[in-house]
């Protein structure tokens, strides 16, 4: 949706009218993810895509039409038969688009053209399908609305969750579609060593704003991480305790040294932080573990800890350390073991 807002609000504001198609869902392959969009003014001209070509030709005819009846609905798309000539994907799997005429839009528009973090949520689904309520992470009441009060207050609580895990997708049983527009993710390493410089490169790469940590002033300097948004010559467990971590911040401890592991590791597993990993052997997990439950931390509580870190890919470079870590911090937020596509029926990339 984002790609396409300086023309919806210029479309909009010049007083034409405009269908707009957006990804709500797919099944097992899609070009592109949930949120994606396509719209098509009265003049013929288009904005975004939903498929990267697969299906943008039908859709345009069927934007069109409802242009013409003002009717919003969802639309599937499944496979291709290129025998047949039906309209789908070559990738074998199946997208959900809602589409819609916009009316009086421009309020919503200008709220995402602000900044800052929001959700916006819209009933794709019933007699209410088109409401938009918009919801931030303030707590400040939403704007919009259904007109129903009891559905108002269960659309806000879900996309405040969705806002809260920077998730994009449908809730309530189908029926209303939230689009995220999260706080940038972070990324916590502690230990100021040549694995980090690696991982600070790779997590930028990914969108997370990097914190390098290191309490000995000689090795925390920005010059030897350039990468890292922001280097640190503190204690680690000082940093975490004034972070405020959230679940999709991610946190790597690669000092393997007890006496700035253990007082870390003690603040990471009882935040909200949705990855905590430490580096070192399995002999100095074992020490480190030992002595985080003479700290008072509990086995549920350790059981967080993705120790020693990252996947096993085999690789000993501090850049196949990084995309090793990452992978892992990816799989995680996904619900995903990490394994080879190969080996799996789950859903991937076209």
């Amino acid at each position: 949706m984002e790609e396409i807002l300086a023309d919806l609000r210029r479309w909009l504001g010049e007083g034409r009218a405009v269908a707009l198609a957006t990804l709500l869902a797919f099944e097992r392959s899609s070009p592109r993810g949930a949120g994606a969009a396509m719209a098509l003014n009265e003049h013929g001209e288009v904005a975004g895509s939903v498929s990267g070509g697969c299906v943008e030709g039908d859709l345009y005819e069927r934007l069109r039409a409802v242009l013409a009846s003002g009717e919003s609905a969802v639309v599937d798309y499944g496979i291709s038969d290129e025998q047949g000539f039906a309209v789908g994907l070559s990738c074998g799997g199946t997208i959900h688009l809602f589409v819609e005429r916009l009316e009086g839009a421009g309020w919503w528009l200008e709220r995402l053209a602000a900044s800052g973090p929001l959700a916006l949520a819209t009933v794709v689904r019933g007699s209410q399908a088109g409401a938009r309520l918009v919801v931030t992470e303030d707590g400040a009441a939403p704007a919009g609305g259904t007109g129903d009060p009891a559905l108002d207050g269960a659309i806000v609580a879900a996309a405040r969750d969705m806002l809260a895990r920077g998730r994009t997708g449908l809730v309530l049983d189908g029926s209303v579609f939230v689009a995220s527009r999260a706080p940038q993710p972070r990324l916590f390493v502690f230990g100021a060593v040549e694995f980090s410089r690696a991982l600070a490169r790779a997590g930028s790469l990914l969108g997370y704003h990097v914190i390098i940590a290191d309490a000995r002033p000689v090795f925390a300097t920005a010059e030897r991480f350039p990468e890292a948004d922001e280097v640190m010559c503190r204690w680690p467990h000082e940093v975490l305790a004034e972070a405020g971590l959230q679940p999709r911040d991610a946190v790597c401890v690669l000092t393997h040294d007890l006496k700035f592991d253990v007082p870390a590791l003690k603040v990471a597993l009882r935040s909200p932080a949705g990855y905590v990993g430490a580096l070192g052997s399995r002999r100095t997990q074992a020490r480190r573990r030992e002595a985080l439950l003479a700290d008072g931390l509990t086995p549920a509580e350790l059981d967080r800890l993705a120790a020693p870190i990252g996947l096993d890919i085999g690789g000993d470079t501090p850049a196949e350390f990084a995309v090793s870590v990452l992978a892992e911090i990816v799989a995680l937020a996904h619900g995903r073991a990490g394994g080879r596509l190969t080996a799996t029926r789950s859903q991937a990339p076209a």
